[in-house]
């Protein structure tokens, strides 16, 4: 019930849409204004999923919208191999998943279009039954066709390459996902703040009222680290090897005891 609520509530801010990319069209006076926000992403990693369902659709609120140009990069921590073929972090079923949600962003390129869908299959995600994506096409009043036919035609599999070549030319380069950009930029384990880059960014003379009372000194001084799906396994550090040999030898000295 609890999803069902943030659902109809998204969908209530996304039927809002096209009056806010009317209001920016006039308010802004060029689309150079807006700031740039991307989000390198895999469809089963939960931290991705977590941050499309609860954070993004913050950018639909006070017109937050209208000051930012947002991309969905779905490829993540996927690995390419040999005869243009990759493996996915999380399986198979995420290279079907990174793949249909690339296929609905070519399909319908309007981030009004496709993030419903993009919303759907993440929030099937969070819920553990990321098998049911196809539930999304009813759910949403959407015509299957055009991501089907993209997934069987071999077209997905071209756009997820183009994603891979995106992702795999960032500088720095990606350690994890979510990786989230803000004007080239990527905000690391702070990702979760990405309002407060957003409207530090913003050069615009029509600041967003999400953006008024921030005091950007604070936010800089005081980054949060969220948890991430790792490209690698990081390295144990020298405490975390330590550790656990103390802690067995600890054991071992009372045992004896």
């Amino acid at each position: 019930m609890a999803a069902y609520r943030r659902w109809v509530s998204v969908l209530c801010c996304l039927s809002l849409l096209g009056s806010f990319a009317s209001a920016s069209t006039i308010s802004l006076p060029s689309d150079s204004r807006k700031v740039s926000l991307t989000l390198y992403y895999e469809s089963l990693c939960p931290y991705s999923a977590n941050f499309i369902v609860n954070y993004l659709p913050k950018l639909f609120n006070e017109d937050l919208i209208s000051i930012v140009d947002l991309r969905l990069v779905p490829w993540g921590n996927a690995k390419l191999k040999g005869n243009d073929t990759f493996d996915c972090q999380h399986g198979p079923t995420e290279c079907l998943l990174n793949t249909v949600e690339a296929c609905a962003i070519d399909a319908w390129p309007k981030l009004n279009d496709h993030f419903p869908f993009i919303y759907c299959v993440e929030n099937l995600e969070l819920e553990r039954k990321p098998l049911e994506w196809e539930s999304c096409f009813k759910k949403l009043g959407l015509e299957s066709k055009p991501v089907n036919d993209c997934y069987k035609s071999g077209l997905g599999q071209k756009l997820d390459l183009q994603y891979a070549a995106e992702t795999s030319a960032l500088e720095p380069p990606h350690t994890y996902v979510p990786w989230v950009v803000v004007d080239g930029q990527p905000l690391y384990e702070d990702y979760e703040n990405y309002i407060s880059y957003v409207c530090k960014a913003y050069k615009g003379a029509n600041m967003p009222k999400a953006c008024s009372g921030l005091t950007f000194n604070q936010i800089y001084n005081r980054k949060t680290i969220h948890p991430v799906c790792y490209k690698e396994i990081p390295p144990l550090t020298l405490s975390s090897r330590t550790i656990p040999t103390v802690m067995s030898w600890i054991r071992k000295i009372v045992t004896s005891m």
